[in-house]
């Protein structure tokens, strides 16, 4: 009984050492009598009891790695306090096992120097400006390294920059400085095209007035000439009129009793008037005389 017991022990045990259940995304590398065998992949594994043995265990999945803070120096010697974060992912357990004792320090530590190399050539002002340039020359330094430890950096990024209290004063006069200049710029061109808009606005009204007085002179001449037609032709009729009653029978004659008729009326007009003297004629012919030749002009007009 006490045989049976260790037996089962016995198998119980080499159950367990030999039957390996790997989880998804993880890799386990296997060592067999101290050197390197292969590595588990995801799923129901088999090993040889107390020959094999898991040696390393490893996530392939994305890992994010706080980079510490550090002082970096600018290219015009300005001090700034950097971190960041980088996130980087096994691709080989192998050499993630055997390339490095730690391959996360190791990472580490080059994400800090290559970060100090990289902001060392720039200027403080480009360091703001250029993120994406020093978080990609930052990945490439790394990932170059990176490879002979099994591991491929994705992506780093900086998180904060922090420059002294007196740079951060300076930097915030000057960026008062730069808005309070715009603003004065922009008031005055606020200024300058409210005066063209009045200037633009006041060609054009007087623009406006002088076609309306223009339009308004063309139409009072064309009035004017409109009525002097309509005028000259009234009159052209009436002569015309005159001109026909003098050919008919008696036309004559009503010719002479109307000039003695305008003739009598013009005398006792003048007649009328206390201020003028009336001298009439002593011989009552010449009356008669007159009224004959303005007859002879009507008869030559007629002829």
């Amino acid at each position: 009984m006490e045989i049976a017991l260790v037996i089962l022990v016995l198998a119980a045990i080499f159950v367990v050492r030999s039957i390996k259940v790997v989880p998804q995304q993880n890799a386990w590398v296997i060592e067999r009598l101290g050197k390197y065998h292969g590595s588990l992949t995801p799923g129901l594994n088999f090993l040889v009891p107390f020959i094999d043995r898991v040696a390393y265990k490893h996530s392939l999945k994305e890992i994010p790695l706080d980079v510490p803070s550090q002082v970096c120096i600018t290219r015009d010697n300005t001090q700034l306090q950097v971190d960041g974060i980088l996130y980087f992912q096994v691709t080989d357990p192998m050499r993630a096992s055997y390339g490095s004792s730690n391959y996360i320090v190791a990472v580490t530590q080059l994400a800090q120097t290559s970060l100090r190399s990289v902001i060392g050539k720039l200027e403080l002002d480009k360091t703001f400006e250029e993120r994406d340039i020093i978080n990609a020359q930052v990945v490439s330094a790394i990932d170059e390294a990176a490879l002979n430890w099994g591991v491929k950096v994705l992506r780093y990024e900086i998180k904060d920059l922090t420059p002294p209290k007196e740079i951060l004063h300076a930097m915030q006069s000057q960026i008062t400085a730069e808005r309070e200049k715009r603003a004065l710029i922009a008031a005055s061109e606020g200024r300058r095209q409210e005066q063209i808009n009045i200037a633009t606005g006041e060609r054009e009204a007087f623009i406006a007035r002088s076609e309306g007085e223009k339009l308004a002179a063309i139409n009072n001449a064309q009035g004017e000439a409109a009525a002097i037609m309509t005028v000259a032709d009234a009159n052209a009729k009436a002569i015309e009129l005159v001109a026909a009653a003098i050919r008919q029978p008696g036309g004559e004659q009503a010719v002479q009793l109307k000039v003695a008729e305008k003739a009598v009326e013009a005398y006792s007009r003048v007649a009328s008037d206390a201020t003028t003297t009336l001298i009439v004629p002593s011989n009552m012919t010449e009356v008669s005389a007159l009224i004959a030749s303005v007859m002879k002009m009507v008869q030559s007009n007629r002829t």
